[in-house]
């Protein structure tokens, strides 16, 4: 068995927790394609499962740091971002990145109270914002979040998601890659579906068994990738 990457870990333990689904008979996606596996990231939802998936971020996020990678403020797009981007803030905290700020937005103007779209850290016009989500289906959330971050006079840095399903948006490039050249801002991706590919290889070892059904998801999965994906 190969030594295992930070991404298998990862992609190992959204497997246990169900949060990335192995299904043979497939499930239909917003893009209409009939997909083997799934990811939902709301399977992340109790402490424990949270610290991880926030652990795993951090990690992501200060091996990009170490290398000259700078930001000052996690936002996190809603829903799923509202969630996630205050506990990575609290994870970077802890594993020594500092005291980072964050914020999210309503998906309408509040006008009593404290007013305003953002709920959080205010975004200055000196702020260099990462956003933070789950996944990338079609990019529409993320480039509202690209839109607003600018509009509150800020400069989006990055994107990290927790998974990369690497394959076609709207052309022959992923949506990775069509957020990629549309902004030219990086995206760093937990794990990929290459990762997830290479944890049932694992498992399968010479592949002369069929565990968990591993054998035949694989063939439904390197199909779809060879249908739909992109390297």
């Amino acid at each position: 068995m190969l030594d295992e990457t930070t991404a298998q870990k990862f992609i190992k333990y959204a497997l246990q927790i169900g949060a990335l689904e192995l299904i043979p008979e497939g499930r239909i996606l917003k893009s209409g394609r009939l997909s083997p596996y799934f990811f939902n990231s709301g399977k992340f939802d109790c402490g424990r499962t949270m610290l991880q998936l926030a652990s795993a971020y951090a990690k992501v996020i200060r091996t990009n740091a170490d290398i000259g990678f700078e930001f000052d403020l996690l936002y996190g797009p809603p829903y799923k971002g509202t969630i996630i981007a205050p506990a990575v803030a609290m994870k970077l905290d802890i594993i020594g990145c500092g005291n980072i700020r964050f914020c999210t937005s309503r998906k309408e103007v509040k006008n009593h109270g404290e007013g305003g779209s953002l709920i959080g850290a205010p975004i200055k016009d000196t702020s260099r914002v990462l956003i933070i989500d789950d996944v990338i289906t079609d990019g529409g959330t993320k480039r509202k979040a690209v839109e607003l971050i600018r509009q509150q006079g800020g400069e989006p840095v990055g994107l990290v998601i927790a998974f990369d399903r690497q394959e076609r948006g709207t052309g022959e490039l992923s949506a990775v890659q069509e957020f990629k050249r549309d902004y030219k801002i990086p995206v760093y991706a937990v794990a990929t579906l290459t990762d997830l590919i290479a944890v049932i290889q694992n498992r399968l070892g010479d592949r002369k068994n069929g565990r968990f059904g591993d054998r035949i998801i694989l063939e439904k999965i390197l199909a779809y990738q060879k249908e739909y994906g992109v390297l």
